[in-house]
């Protein structure tokens, strides 16, 4: 045919009128019109597929108004899956015949109804031969016995779906049938309208009422849209089954039931059904189809660079004279607070320090320049530094935090792209289970996949459970793909006492209990997810659960985004959890777990809130945006907190009992609104979360919360050893709100070898401890107030800290203190200021203030000042001062220097300025000491060079 003799349309609109098998013809005369069949899709093709009566609209029962890519692709595969059934003809009809001389035989169609053949579909099949078509008119059928299909036979009904109506009891003992375009009620003596032991049943375009169908293996079946009202499926023992493009209605319990490990034993279908999944157009995802939300957080870089001090001297005044003057009225150098805690005014740098000299220096004062280096905030999030979080600003997430599509999640797991792709037991596609009680259950080592189907407005949509009481290395298992599950008004997957397998690519919103309620040994992978919007949890763990939690999106949960209790132990890795009513991750009652690489905003409470025995391993999360505070651990709380961001939270960064014993280490906690770190003995309502969300937890059918402490598990992590001390490690705490760290407990507790820089109030707060804090190796810099305040009656022990440019005083105590070996420079009030009440043991430190006295004491205080060096500041300060005649403060073996030419020279040597760090390396998770500070991920340095430079005066002041 020459393509130009006719216009296209014209032959298309001559194409048009053709049938099927002349279409079929015409294609094959050659390449120019095969091509022209081809375009008619969206006109001839569709026009044939909706005018066969044994189908309904490719899309149907989710998105009958979506077309599909090719309307010819959809009749082809409609029309292949439709004669699977015959696939065994030829051996059935050889095995049959014993002559040699066979001649074909031809398939009879036996009408059924008044005024046909046959008045009964009994008597019909009792002359019917292989393969015939039993053909129902339209009317009531109903038969008064149970029906035998004892050789294969096609049953249609003639007419439109719904005209037909048969009531029967079906039971299928030969190799293979096909019902179609029927309307099945049970017949009045059993509620089963068709079952089978071994054959292959293949149901089409038809509707099920009120009754149940069973299929058990070596049996298999092929459900193509179909509707179940009111009607169960019950498969056993099933090697194969496919359940595709069906809606199943109004059921009284589950729609679907899949007990028993398949079959070994498979019938003829087995393969032929197999075939026919593969070539299907399959909903594993591909690379350029598959995508999730993309988190709003964009790249923001800021870097804190080495300070350069200097000391400003000038010698006249005796160094150990008392005060006689006070600063002058007017003086911008600094101001006297509450219990004469200076606060400098000078403005505030780029990284939250200040610049030790002022303006108000008087050109004629001698300069001393001492080199050295404060300890800023390490890098975080793959190198890179958090800024302060300004309006619209956002942060760059490295790739370890950044979700992946679930095309890249299969490609890099390999074990979990053969669980997608694997097909036994039970293939549910493209189905919708609606108004009912359940959608599918699984139990008894039952194996399902469930692909790209709508389950809503149910009681729970897949529940998962093992309840045979003997072991076994099979265990349930199903496999859940592209789904979306919502407003069930439970959970909507539930799996227990072992069941596990793959839910994968789904969308699970807006249900009335947990997302994915997961109990009793049950170990799913849970990977790629959006839940959200539920009126309880988005995920559940407890009583002995674990799983595989990863890459998934959870938000916008009225309760925690994950709940993990009564000994649930999941791994929670890289999943985006954030807009929760709650916290984003709660670990209670027990909980266990590791919760690694997750990003954790935006939720309401904590974005971590551990209770009540919870005991998880946090590492390397992002904790960033709360409306309250980024970890809590309360009452009773423990677990190993190691290297997280926690950033710009509300609250506080870490708020905790020294009582639950908790480790915190490596962690990078900057720009919260108000501590970063608190520590507290107790709290208002400390055992319970706010608005009593613990108490009102409740978990369904499995009762009360004691029934779970019969089946826990005892293992020797030893990451969860109990450790003797609260334990505050190798932190970076700065530029939060209020205190970096916050101390309000009677416990003992362990500071040691934390960055404290640039908070916006003091470094350290001891406002109660009647146990002993002790405080070493700490670097405690540039913050708007004092280093560290020890309120009355508080036992405090600062060992080896460095304690720089801070706006207040360096130390600053009412309590019961000893300060050893300490390096305190540069702070703005003086180095020590000794109030009142205050015990106080100072050996050994080196100690100098810019502008105000190296150690003053104040009232009453008891003091023993011994082996210490303290350096003279300004000429109109010095060194040490005493306010009273105090016969308790008792001065033995101090060095006092004064500068008195500018050729004098001064360096921290022997030993170099602290903290001394270099040696201490802390390694991923040394817990179960807690008393002695091993390895650490990062070092802090603290560097010293003479030299001359010209702004800057520092105090050195050792603990």
């Amino acid at each position: 045919m020459e393509a130009g003799s006719l216009p296209l349309e014209l032959w298309r609109m001559i194409l048009a009128y053709l049938p099927l098998p002349d279409l079929g013809r015409c294609s094959l005369v050659c390449r120019a019109w095969y091509e022209l069949i081809l375009s008619l899709d969206r006109t001839r093709w569709r026009q044939l597929y909706l005018g066969y009566t044994e189908c309904r609209h490719p899309n149907w029962p989710n998105q009958p108004d979506v077309e599909p890519e090719s309307w010819r692709e959809a009749f082809k595969q409609h029309y292949l899956a439709s004669k699977m059934w015959t696939k065994n003809a030829a051996i059935l009809e050889t095995s049959v015949c014993f002559s040699l001389f066979r001649r074909r035989r031809t398939r009879r169609t036996l009408s059924v109804g008044p005024g046909h053949e046959f008045h009964s579909l009994g008597s019909a099949l009792a002359m019917s031969s292989l393969f015939d078509r039993i053909l129902l008119f339209p009317g009531l059928h109903e038969e008064q016995g149970e029906i035998i299909l004892k050789v294969p036979v096609e049953i249609v009904g003639h007419g439109k779906l719904g005209e037909v109506a048969l009531l029967a009891s079906i039971d299928q003992q030969c190799s293979t049938t096909r019902l179609c375009n029927l309307v099945f009620m049970p017949a009045w003596f059993s509620p089963f309208m068709f079952k089978t032991t071994s054959g292959h049943v293949q149901f089409d375009n038809c509707n099920f009422e009120n009754g149940h169908i069973q299929v058990h293996g070596p049996g298999t079946c092929q459900v193509k849209f179909c509707t179940f009202k009111n009607t169960h499926v019950f498969l056993h023992n099933v090697p194969l089954c496919v359940l595709e493009n069906c809606e199943f209605v109004g059921s009284e319990n589950n729609s679907v039931t899949v007990e028993g490990h398949p079959s070994s034993e498979n019938n003829w279908a087995y393969t032929h059904l197999l075939g026919l999944i593969r070539s299907s157009p399959s909903v594993l995802p591909t690379e350029d189809s598959d995508s999730l939300m993309s988190l709003d957080l964009e790249s923001r870089d800021q870097a804190w660079s080495p300070r350069t001090c200097g000391i400003v001297i000038e010698g006249s005044q005796s160094p150990t004279s008392p005060a006689t003057g006070s600063p002058k009225a007017g003086s911008q150098e600094a101001e006297v607070g509450s219990d004469g805690e200076r606060v400098a005014r000078t403005p505030d740098s780029s990284d939250g320090g200040l610049s030790p000299s002022g303006e108000d220096e008087d050109e004629d004062q001698l300069t001393y320049r001492l080199s050295y280096q404060v300890q800023g905030p390490r890098p975080v999030l793959g190198g890179s530094f958090l800024g302060p979080p300004l309006p619209g600003a956002s942060i760059q997430l490295p790739s370890c935090l950044v979700l992946n599509s679930l095309h890249q999640e299969l490609q890099k797991d390999r074990e979990a792209m053969a669980l997608a792709s694997s097909v036994q037991g039970c293939l549910i596609r493209k189905c919708l289970f609606r108004d009912g009680k359940g959608g599918v259950f699984v139990c008894s080592y039952g194996r399902a996949k469930m692909e790209g189907n709508i389950f809503r407005n149910l009681t729970y949509a897949v529940r998962c459970i093992h309840n045979s009481k003997v072991r076994c290395i099979h265990n349930n298992k199903i496999i859940m793909l592209r789904n979306h599950i919502h407003h069930c008004r439970a959970s909507g997957i539930f799996l227990r006492l072992e069941g596990g397998g793959l839910i994968a690519g789904n969308n699970i919103y807006d249900n009335a209990e947990a997302g994915v309620d997961i109990r009793k040994k049950s170990n799913p992978l849970i990977l790629c997810n959006q839940i959200h919007h539920g009126l309880r949890s988005g995920i559940v763990v407890l009583g002995n659960g674990k799983g595989i939690i990863r890459n998934n999106q959870i938000f916008s949960n009225k309760e925690a985004g994950i709940y993990i209790l009564y000994h649930g132990n999941p791994v929670v890795s890289r999943n985006h959890i954030f807009k929760g009513s709650a916290a984003g991750i709660a670990v209670n009652e027990n909980g266990r777990g590791l919760i690694t690489e997750n990003v954790i905003r935006e939720n309401q409470w904590g974005g971590v809130d551990i209770r009540r025995g919870g005991v998880p391993i946090l590492r390397s999360n992002l904790i960033c945006f709360g409306y309250s505070d980024g970890v809590v651990v309360g009452d009773e709380g423990k677990g190993l907190l190691e290297g997280n961001t926690i950033y710009a939270n509300k609250g506080c960064g870490v708020w905790m009992m020294s009582s639950s014993l908790p480790h915190i280490t490596s962690n990078h906690v900057s720009y919260n609104g108000v501590y970063g770190v608190a520590v507290f003995s107790q709290k208002d309502g400390s055992g319970e979360s706010p608005g009593g969300h613990v108490a009102q937890e409740n978990f369904g059918e499995d009762g009360d919360a004691t029934l779970w402490e019969t089946e826990l598990e005892k293992d020797d992590d030893l990451l969860r050893r109990p450790i003797a001390t609260a334990l505050v490690e190798s932190n970076t705490v700065n530029h939060n709100g209020a205190s970096g760290l916050y101390v309000q407990s009677s416990e003992l507790l362990h500071v040691i070898t934390n960055v404290i820089h640039a908070n916006g109030d003091r470094g350290i707060t001891v406002a109660q401890s009647s146990q002993l804090t002790r405080v070493a190796n700490n670097s405690i810099s540039c913050n708007h107030q004092s280093g560290v305040k020890v309120e009355a009656q508080c036992k405090v022990e600062f060992r080896g800290n460095g304690i720089y440019d801070n706006r207040g005083h360096g130390i600053i105590t009412k309590g019961d203190s000893t300060v050893i070996e300490n390096d305190i420079i540069g702070n703005r009030g003086s180095g020590l200021q000794l109030l009142p009440t205050s015990d106080t043991k100072v050996i050994k430190n080196r100690i100098h203030s810019f502008r105000a006295y190296g150690i003053a004491v104040q009232g009453r205080a008891k003091a023993l000042l011994q082996e210490n060096t303290v350096f003279q500041g300004k000429t109109n300060k010095t060194i040490f001062q005493q306010i009273s005649n105090n016969q308790e403060c008792i001065m033995q073996n101090n060095k006092f220097l004064v500068f008195k030419k500018k050729s004098d020279t001064w360096c921290l040597a022997n030993p170099p300025a602290r903290p001394h760090l270099e040696n201490s390396l802390r390694g991923p998770s040394a817990a179960h000491s807690g008393q002695k500070v091993t390895a650490m991920a990062t070092r802090i340095t603290a560097h010293v060079e003479g030299g001359y430079h010209s702004k800057r005066s520092i105090f050195c002041t050792i603990l």
